[in-house]
This record gives C-alpha cells, sequence and structure tokens, in this order.
C-alpha cells in the first residue's frame, strides 16, 4: 500500500511489535510490584532494610511528589504498552512512543548514576527496570518505520532528546532541593536534631490532614522522615484514633511529649 506521496506502508504488525508490547508488560509488572511494596510499607522480596537494595529504596530519590518513584515509572510502562499495541496497525505512532521511551531511558540513567555515585549501592530491581527501559527503546529504534518520511532520523530524534535532557535537568534541580527543600539533602544540623529527638525517646504526635503538623514537618525539610511522628488517624480523619494517642490523652495536634514534659503546637528547629 502506497501513500501519497508514494511512500510504501507496513501492511500488518511488524516482527517485534510483539517483542515491544511484551518488554513493556514486563515493567509494568515490576513497577505495579514496587509501587505496591512501597505504598504498604513493605520491603521487596530479597530486598532487606540494611541491604543495597534497601538503601535505594528508602532513599530520597525513592519518591516524587510525595509518590513512589515506581509509581511514575508505571504510568510510563503502561503509556508505552498503549503506544506500542497502537503501533501494530498505526506506524503513526512510532514518534510518541519514541518520546517516551526516550525520556524512559534517560531517567533509568539518570537514577542508575545517582544508585551508583551518590547511593553507592545498587538495587537488582532498578537494574531490571533499567534494561527493560533500554531495551525498549533499542527495539523502538530499530523498529522504526523507516519508510515513512516523517519518521526520518533527522525529523524524529530532536524533539525526544530535547525533552528528556530537560526533564533529566529538572529533575536534578528538584533533588537538590531548589524548588522542595525537603527533597533535597540533608542539612546537618536538622538532622541532628531530629536524631536526637528520636532517641531521647520523645514523641510527635499529629494527623495527616493537620496544617500545622504538615508545618512542622517542613521545618525539618529532607530530614522530616527521622521524626518520632506518630499518626494519631491512620484510618482517616473521621476513623479510630491511635491507641499511642489516646494512651498519652493527645486531644490537639501536633503534640509533643518528651520525658513527661509536653508541648502542643508549632516548635522550633
Amino acid at each position: 500500500m502506497k501513500s501519497r506521496s508514494g511512500a510504501t506502508r507496513e501492511r500488518g504488525p511488524h516482527p517485534l511489535d510483539n517483542w515491544l508490547f511484551g518488554l513493556a508488560l514486563a515493567g509494568i509488572a515490576l513497577t505495579s510490584y514496587l509501587t505496591f511494596s512501597a505504598w504498604f510499607g513493605e520491603h521487596p522480596a530479597f530486598c532487606g532494610a540494611d541491604s543495597d537494595c534497601g538503601l535505594v529504596q528508602q532513599s530520597r530519590w525513592s519518591t516524587l511528589l510525595g509518590v513512589p518513584i515506581a509509581l511514575w515509572g508505571f504510568l510510563t510502562y503502561a503509556l508505552l504498552a498503549r503506544l506500542t499495541w497502537r503501533l501494530r496497525t498505526r506506524p503513526s505512532s512510532w514518534r510518541a512512543a519514541l518520546l517516551v521511551a526516550v525520556v524512559g531511558a534517560a531517567v533509568s540513567w539518570y537514577l542508575a548514576a545517582i544508585s551508583l555515585f551518590v547511593i553507592e549501592a545498587l538495587c537488582f530491581y532498578c537494574l531490571a527496570s533499567f534494561g527493560i527501559a533500554n531495551a525498549l527503546l533499542v527495539v523502538l529504534l530499530v523498529r522504526r518505520p523507516a519508510q515513512m518520511p516523517e519518521h526520518a532520523w533527522a525529523k524524529a530524534l530532536p524533539t525526544p532528546v530535547g525533552s528528556a535532557t530537560v526533564i533529566v535537568f529538572v529533575l536534578a534541580l528538584h533533588f537538590s532541593g531548589l524548588f522542595d527543600p525537603a527533597a533535597g539533602p540533608e542539612k546537618p544540623h536538622l538532622k541532628a536534631l531530629a536524631v536526637h529527638l528520636r532517641d531521647s525517646g520523645a514523641r510527635f504526635f499529629g494527623t495527616y490532614w493537620c496544617p500545622i503538623c504538615q508545618q512542622q514537618k517542613a521545618l525539618f525539610e529532607a530530614s522530616a522522615d527521622r521524626l518520632p511522628y506518630v499518626e494519631c488517624t491512620p484510618g482517616g480523619r473521621g476513623g479510630p484514633v491511635n491507641f499511642a494517642c489516646v494512651a498519652n490523652d493527645v486531644k490537639s495536634y501536633p503534640t509533643w511529649i518528651n520525658g513527661g514534659r509536653r508541648h502542643t503546637g508549632l516548635v522550633s528547629a
């Protein structure tokens, strides 16, 4: 079949289409499992808290905008699955799939570099996703519908490469703490204070829906996760109150208790 320009169009699925779709499904399965583990506070199999894998999974690079980085990976693979499936009958989907694949592979390279040179630990789950993302990109490049002029390299590559560069740059700025100090590196004095509060037996009672509680956490920036925080309404605002909060007669939030001393309200860091 020929287009108006005379170029021969594809008939039926390309032999590589099943590989592309299969790789996308493998990525979906992997990131679904990691997202589930992160949301329910479980360690992935063979990934203990003190292992290299655990260090990576618990690092500040494991979340983005308040959700697990694995969820962003899941959305990327899900979009690629849809695009590569459409590619079987619509070769025009190749450029959109290439854009997503290049961005996904670039982010995987960025996170792999962070894991290797900053965290100095390797997670085999992350390496598996790295392999899937890059294999999918390579197969997609080979799969290019060369007979379609609009898919020529000079037209197809600039947008994906430029987009990937911008996204990785913005990610680097985000994790530097430029946009959100909580995503950046820990400040030594805030880390030391949070560790001291935790080790001294202090308890910080609060709720996820309490604005002042969130302000309290924000004061500790990237060290907020080290605070001895106790969530008083884990079942929701109208749900039962945590027994520890009831036992300590916590009636307003936030409440700090340390060695018999009690303080209600915001405490300066």
